[in-house]
């Protein structure tokens, strides 16, 4: 299971929202080896007195913020973090700079999903 959160100033994110969730799509489809019919991102546009940021980032700076069940390996995350790195540059133009990300894993008995835990979840996916 993966939710991922983006933050970001209000007129960008609204501009660029379709891109950015794309990109960050395919890289969790292949970083994750999670199925393509699986996306949960939630925007957070923020008015520029709501969304105070580094010296010297962009209004393209975003904060990615991405909660998933625990147990993938430290390659698997690395993987996914250069992938977003690469891909959000490439596809939406956000330069690395721009773009901070955390992972934050759970055990899967602390999610709750479709009416039950996540431990207690039928999943078609690994």
């Amino acid at each position: 299971m993966v939710q991922i959160k983006i933050y970001g100033t209000a007129s960008f994110i609204r501009h660029s929202r379709s891109a950015i969730s794309e990109a960050i799509h395919s890289c969790v489809v292949e970083a994750l080896v999670y199925p393509q019919d699986k996306r949960a991102h939630r925007f957070f546009p923020l008015e520029p007195d709501d969304f105070i940021y580094p010296v010297g980032r962009s209004e393209k700076y975003i904060i990615i913020e991405i909660s998933m069940f625990e147990g993938r390996t430290i390659e698997t995350k690395k993987k996914l973090i250069r992938l977003l790195f690469s891909r959000l540059s490439e596809q939406v133009a956000i330069a690395p700079i721009d773009i901070e990300i955390t992972i934050t894993e759970t055990p899967k008995h602390n999610w709750g999903i479709r009416g039950t835990t996540g431990d207690e979840l039928n999943l078609n996916y690994q």
